[in-house]
């Protein structure tokens, strides 16, 4: 039985939304302005003193890093079909690419927004955005090799690693411009019409303004 829970900021906070939204566990949602200054923040520094977000607060339970509070969610709550079980042959998968859709994937792409939002005009083309680019490519690659056998990221079901990689790529297209191929459109149209990417994204505001701005000026 799920206590309070409540979800510390948007941004890769929406994975955790979305997680929260297919295994219908109530939840709250705290808003956290990293643009205002989150030093300002006393509540959220007092959840997570390194001030990044997501948190997650469960009862007695703190959690930070948007991949460890999902094993988590699925752990505590589980089990669940979103997340397959060792002795499941998609297990490999799953959890190869659960961890993938941020290590590989959204952490590069990561490097390269935080270069050209923060980095001096003369810097922003340098050696390291374009070693993160070619990261994330290489790891693109091995996504589009797992969609060519299967509809999903780990098989013929959707699971917790396709909420992971999902939110990567739609990361890479909002914010780099990131082009993809339609193995990798056909896949995005298979997992952002579930109805609980829907209700994720009503559940966070900032994102669903954001990515409605982003369409409207396209």
């Amino acid at each position: 039985m799920a206590g309070t829970i409540t979800l510390y900021g948007e941004g890769r906070g929406f994975r955790v939304a979305w997680l929260l939204e297919e295994m219908g566990l109530p939840y709250r949602l705290r808003q956290v302005d990293l643009l205002a200054g989150v030093e300002k923040d006393r509540e959220f520094l007092a959840i997570n003193p390194a001030g990044f977000i997501p948190a997650l607060v469960d009862g007695d339970t703190v959690m930070v890093e948007s991949i460890a509070i999902m094993e988590y969610l699925l752990a505590r709550y589980g089990p669940n079909p979103l997340a397959p079980a060792p002795d499941d042959p998609a297990f490999a998968a799953y959890q190869q690419f659960l961890h993938m859709g941020e290590a590989g994937l959204a952490g590069p792409v990561n490097a390269i927004v935080a270069t050209n939002i923060l980095a001096p005009e003369a810097e922003r083309k340098n050696w390291t955005a374009d070693w993160a680019l070619d990261i994330f490519k290489s790891r693109l690659g091995l996504v589009i090799r797992q969609l060519t056998s299967a509809p999903f990221i780990a098989g013929d079901r959707f699971t917790a690693a396709d909420i992971s990689v999902t939110y990567a790529l739609e990361f890479a297209q909002r914010t780099i411009g990131f082009a993809f191929g339609p193995v990798e459109l056909d896949y995005l149209a298979r997992t952002t019409t579930r109805d609980g990417y829907r209700r994720a994204m009503d559940q966070c505001p900032a994102t669903k303004a954001w990515v409605a701005e982003l369409t409207g000026n396209r």
